[in-house]
């Protein structure tokens, strides 16, 4: 084997480790979201793979004609690597939304196996190379290096490239495709019988077949989500957004008052409790763009930046949802964490922060930091209302509380009285501004609906909030602060 060979096929073999890493994360979250635990999972999972790879690797190559195994792992690889999505469409369901034993179950079934056999091959490649001793470390090094090289590569062209270019299926099948060919063409190089060699073919063939009858539980998937529009068998005209393990959003396409989850009721006996009149809003999150719709019919006037990551969410709300952009609703994609500091100062009279990678909102838009961003693109007056997502012992909400009231003035949290007293869980609505908020007129609206949710301010929302510590860009582990059950 001549070293550019060599040097190649350690290359590839890297870099469909870390595809199929990144991939794992897309594959995953339709089953367990995309939080730190499930990417903590995955690549715990992959590094265990290489490690136990690499040691079998170099153990094989010292019993065994090294030459006589690269067809064999490609092959092998490129198999595992097939049959990839159909092992996860299998074990999702068992683990769906889950914590992170199951988790790490899930990518093991899915992408130990893989990340085990293409990384024997670096190991077996550096031992057909070492002709002489007095090289080894340049020839370990080399071939070491390349292998870095591979991982780097497949890990941008799949970040910048891939995910948003194709379906995680089709990327996986083809990274699948072009091992089982890699590895039939080493295996007739190094004279294994022709009959070997179709025989390994089938066996891709089948692999592939297995996983695209398995299907994919996306309607669409985006570069971030997995992504059903589900029709309200009870209301015709209502349209339920599902990203990944979550029910996101709800739109009534013929009536925009309608508010179907509860925390969007409380979000309205917020904003009627607010002077009349038309508002400036600046939305954190898009989603399904529900509170645009409203604001428009209750508040004729209104006018709205909406902030929203997922380019692929904003064309389905367009397409399914009933989204369409005016002069008076501008949508811009991308982090809203950067979005956020190129909007004017006092320019709004309201933020909504609606924000969630799975059942968590993302740290980086819980922090002080950001806050301190929001209530300077808020007026004298301004109002910021945030929706979350905690159970018993609600550590994150006390803490996100905690956080709002170190910028903003006032504080209210509002959320039924079991979530407060520790004996539940779900949404929490929160809500900072800079001049009095009238409980009074939140609590009235709320009795006027038949709702039982409970407004904590002043005193008492200070002693709900008890000594919970504020969430700064140096200290949000808001995915271990939050309790899912």
């Amino acid at each position: 084997m001549g070293r550019a060979v060599g040097l190649g096929l350690v290359f590839v073999a890297s870099a469909a480790i870390l595809v199929l890493e990144i991939m794992a994360g897309r594959m995953l979250a339709p089953y367990v979201g995309v939080t730190l635990e499930t990417f903590t999972g995955i690549i715990g999972t992959v590094l265990a793979g290489i490690s136990l790879g690499a040691w079998l690797g170099g153990r094989l190559a010292d019993r065994v004609d090294p030459r006589r195994l690269l067809g064999p792992l490609f092959a092998a690889g490129g198999i595992v690597t097939l049959l990839s999505p159909a092992l996860v469409a299998w074990i999702g369901p068992a683990v769906r939304a889950a914590g992170p034993p199951e988790i790490v179950l899930a990518a093991v079934v899915g992408f130990f196996l893989p990340a085990l056999l293409l990384s024997a091959v670096a190991p077996v490649v550096v031992k057909i190379q070492l002709h002489d001793l007095g090289r080894t470390g340049e020839v370990v090094g080399g071939f070491s290096a390349v292998s870095s090289a591979g991982a780097i590569f497949g890990t941008f062209v799949t970040g910048f490239v891939l995910v948003a270019a194709a379906p995680s299926r089709v990327v996986i099948l083809g990274v699948g495709g072009a091992l089982v060919a890699i590895g039939v063409a080493a295996w007739l190089g190094y004279g294994r019988p022709r009959g070997e060699a179709l025989g390994v073919a089938l066996l891709a063939l089948t692999a592939a077949s297995v996983t695209v009858a398995a299907g994919s539980p996306c309607e669409r998937e985006t570069a971030y989500f997995c992504a059903r529009v589900q029709v309200d068998a009870d209301r015709p005209t209502g349209r339920a957004l599902v990203l990944d393990t979550l029910r996101h959003s709800y739109v009534d396409l013929a009536d925009p008052t309608y508010l179907e989850f509860r925390y969007a009721r409380v979000v309205g006996d917020v904003l009627a409790a607010l002077p009349e009149g038309p508002l400036r809003t600046l939305h954190v999150g898009g989603g399904g763009f529900t509170f645009p719709a409203y604001l428009d019919a209750v508040r004729p006037g209104s006018s709205h930046l909406v902030l929203e990551l997922d380019p692929g969410l904003v064309e389905l709300a367009e397409d399914e949802l009933g989204l369409v952009r005016s002069p008076s609703l501008v949508v811009e994609t991308g982090d809203a964490r950067l979005g956020i500091v190129r909007a004017a100062p006092g320019a709004f009279d309201l933020a909504l922060g609606d924000a969630f990678s799975g059942p968590a909102v993302p740290w980086h838009l819980t922090t002080e930091e950001f806050l301190a961003d929001v209530a300077g693109r808020l007026d004298a007056g301004g109002l910021y209302v945030m929706n979350l997502i905690d159970h018993p012992p609600q550590r994150f909400a006390r803490a996100q509380a905690a956080t709002v009231r170190a910028v903003f003035p006032h504080l209210l949290v509002v959320a039924p009285r079991g979530y407060l007293d520790g004996e539940a869980g779900g949404n929490f609505v929160l809500t900072g501004s800079k001049l009095p908020i009238d409980a009074a007129a939140v609590t009235a609206g709320i009795r006027s609906r038949g709702g039982e949710e409970v407004v904590l301010a002043g005193a008492a929302a200070d002693e709900w909030v008890g000594g919970a510590r504020v969430l700064r860009d140096d200290y949000a582990p808001v995915d271990q602060l939050i309790s899912r059950r």
